[in-house]
């Protein structure tokens, strides 16, 4: 009965048993133990996600053995990885045969599928999710049958199982959508507020990349902006601090290091509510919670995708994420900053805080019942459910009705 211990340290439970299966017949096996007996199978990634997506008594996976590139054609852009691949290990090795990701977030320890199931992003008004790059590979379904999914055959599986939530099926390999590798300049910028906000528009749309921290207690923000050498807009409003240039992989990472633990509790809202809404974040914090915030707010895009529950589902999108220092109290602070996330049609982040359940989340993903249709189907016995995915898709536990999904 070994804990299992989030990264930030606010997530502790004892599953009854952890696997790391090596071939695809072991794990299809095991999910058709777990079906028999009624247990649970919950992937654990690299731990980085605060919700209450990876916990469960019953049994964990982890996907070590499910690791590193399996196929690549550079003409086509294309390459596969074992599911189970850090993001970081995924770079490299794709920059070794002249690949690129469209996009990463600052932070590349977690696994391919753990950021492509919990809808991790990174930023830039025209590129989407991580997930958005999958477009096939093979899966183990609730039934313990090996599939082989892939856009070409079916797109609208595709489009559900990109951020599925782990609930369709378990990854063992990933055929990702590429780009030809490329470089990039980094800058960086410490800027006053309102002149952020008085260039935030030529800035979201003059950049491949953009985003900025806000500060609460110095009221002041860092720009940070990545595009190809050359290109980009001009900032004369703000004190360079950082510029430097080199391939994707080097430069679009930014946070692998971080000594600092927090939690994070993350809504996307459309595009165009996102400045109004950090003006209201901002107020609410500089009025109650200034004194006890420890980190930054960070304001990212996405572009519009067809994911069913990509926080850009059906629209273009801004991220509003609150850190907390992971030693200091984070609970009442995120509970009255969710409602004004909410109010402008937030839609949460899946691997960080959150309190939604289904009856209000329903209402904000245009294909949510067709979601559960799907994956009713993939897993008609609830095999990959937990308390949390319960809650969130509305459905009742076993003892409740006798069988989930039935």
């Amino acid at each position: 009965m070994t804990q299992i211990v989030n990264w930030s340290g606010s997530v502790r439970f004892r599953p009854r048993r952890i696997y790391q299966p090596s071939e695809e017949g072991e794990l299809a096996a095991l999910v058709r133990r777990a079906r028999m007996e009624g247990r649970q199978v919950r992937v654990l990634g690299s731990s980085h996600s605060s919700s209450g997506i990876l916990e469960t008594p019953d049994y964990v996976v982890t996907m070590g053995g499910f690791r590193g590139m399996a196929a690549h054609d550079s003409r086509a852009h294309e390459a596969s990885f074992g599911s189970g691949t850090i993001i970081e290990q995924a770079l490299s090795e794709l920059y070794g045969v002249d690949l690129a990701p469209t996009n990463t977030g600052d932070v590349t320890t977690q696994t391919l599928v753990g950021a492509f199931a919990t809808g991790t992003h990174g930023t830039g008004r025209g590129l989407n999710v991580l997930a958005g790059m999958l477009v096939g590979g093979r899966m183990v379904n609730g039934e313990g049958e090996v599939v082989e999914v892939s856009i070409e055959e079916d797109e609208e599986f595709i489009n559900a199982a990109r951020v599925g939530l782990g609930a369709l099926g378990i990854f063992t390999q990933v055929r990702l959508r590429l780009l030809p590798g490329y470089r990039m300049r980094r800058r960086e910028y410490c800027a006053p507020l309102e002149a952020t906000m008085a260039h935030l528009d030529e800035l979201v749309a003059g950049n491949r990349h953009f985003d900025f921290y806000w500060y609460p207690r110095a009221d002041v923000c860092k720009l940070r902006m990545l595009d190809a050498p050359g290109a980009g807009v001009k900032v004369d409003f703000g004190t360079l601090v950082e510029d430097r240039t080199g391939w994707a992989h080097q430069v679009l990472p930014k946070h692998n290091d971080l000594i600092y633990k927090y939690e994070e509790m993350e809504y996307g809202m459309p595009l165009e509510a996102g400045r109004e809404c950090f003006l209201a974040v901002r107020k609410r914090l500089l009025e109650k919670w200034r004194a006890q915030v420890g980190w930054r707010v960070l304001w990212r895009t996405i572009a519009a995708d067809n994911t069913f529950l990509s926080m850009a589902s059906g629209r273009d999108t801004v991220t509003i994420a609150l850190l907390q220092n992971a030693t200091l109290p984070h609970k009442d602070y995120f509970a009255d900053m969710e409602p004004i996330l909410r109010d402008f049609g937030g839609r949460p982040h899946w691997g960080k805080k959150h309190t939604l359940q289904a009856e209000a989340l329903r209402p904000l993903y245009p294909r949510w019942d067709r979601f559960q249709e799907l994956r009713r189907r993939a897993d008609p016995e609830g095999v990959f459910l937990n308390d949390y995915l319960r809650g969130v898709f509305g459905e009742e536990s076993p003892g409740e009705a006798g069988g989930v999904g039935r």
